[in-house]
């Protein structure tokens, strides 16, 4: 990378051990010389296209360690910008004429998914604000509308034949049958109050500016919203960082008192030590909550002969 600096389609060919997600850009706006990228290519082979606008195409040029920190900073502004337009047009998945199991073709899927949540988030918050108001079937009411929408994308899946599309909804059905249970769950229970522990402790995805004076890293100008995270008392931000058409792990109970646990020691900046015998997912559950968190991971294993200066490298 560092030898080729100034040749940008020779340093696209190691952008994979660079990212965790992206294998290489789209750089068909300068084919010979490479020096404008317009997208970027998931190692899945999922195709992501910038906005034009608005963080519009990317220059590589100059030293390179400044232009891939620069290439870093583009790629979430624009999968920011996309989210933007996804969660606009998702508002009207009942209503318009793109339902959401033909909605998500035009999203990558980590943003499908993405808008996907913040949408059940947003309803459920107003299906407690209707019981408040005095309405008692508001829950019950929105646990069919999940059943609803969870058959129709079962039905989309079940006649596709692209492996990747069937990636992206099998991964969504995967989330949406955690929320649709969460909501059953408020049902049987009863539970009427939004600020019950049993609705706090899920992940909850908010469209809002990003939280001032909580000192947190966020790579979205501060004048526009983003996606803001909440869990119990703790509250970040989504950090776009690519991820592609990977699959989702099931939500366990014990998948949901890992994320609380992991996110409570982010949050008091201490380390969580998930134990557990070989093989049974230790691993996979802190690299799916960086997956909903948009942050990056990076996965090693320690041996005796493990240096600091091996972790330096």
């Amino acid at each position: 990378i560092l030898s080729n600096g100034n040749k940008p389609l020779k340093v696209a060919e190691y952008l994979g051990d660079v990212f965790d997600g992206v294998r290489t850009l789209d750089f068909s706006m300068a084919p010979k010389t490479g020096h404008m990228a317009c997208g970027h290519k998931a190692k899945d082979g999922e195709f992501v296209s910038w906005p034009m606008e608005n963080p519009g195409p990317f220059v590589l040029e100059g030293p390179v360690e400044g232009y891939l920190a620069g290439l870093e900073a583009h790629i979430r502004l624009a999968l920011r910008e996309i989210l933007e337009q996804a969660r606009t047009t998702a508002e009207s998945w009942e209503l318009g004429d793109r339902p959401r199991e033909t909605w998500l073709d035009d999203y990558c899927a980590q943003l499908s998914l993405l808008a996907t949540q913040m949408i059940w988030t947003e309803e459920t918050a107003r299906a407690f604000e209707d019981m408040e108001a005095g309405s008692e079937t508001a829950m019950k009411d929105y646990k069919r509308i999940n059943d609803d929408r969870i058959e129709r994308l079962i039905r989309r899946v079940q006649k596709e034949a692209d492996k990747e599309l069937r990636t992206k909804v099998i991964t969504i059905i995967t989330i949406d049958v955690h929320s649709r249970d969460v909501i059953e769950n408020f049902v049987v229970q009863r539970v009427s109050d939004a600020t019950d522990f049993r609705w706090g402790s899920q992940l909850r995805f908010y469209w809002a500016q990003c939280p001032t004076g909580a000192n947190l890293v966020s790579f979205t100008p501060q004048q526009q919203k983003t996606c803001v995270i909440k869990i119990c008392d703790w509250v970040t931000v989504y950090l776009f960082e690519y991820v592609g058409n990977v699959g989702r792990l099931v939500i366990t109970p014990l998948t949901d008192r890992c994320y609380i646990t992991l996110t409570q020691a982010l949050n008091l900046s201490m380390g969580g030590a998930p134990a557990g015998p070989a093989g049974t997912g230790k691993t996979e559950t802190t690299k799916d909550l960086s997956r909903a968190l948009g942050l990056p991971i990076v996965v090693f294993n320690c041996s005796d002969q493990m240096t600091y200066q091996s972790t330096a490298q």
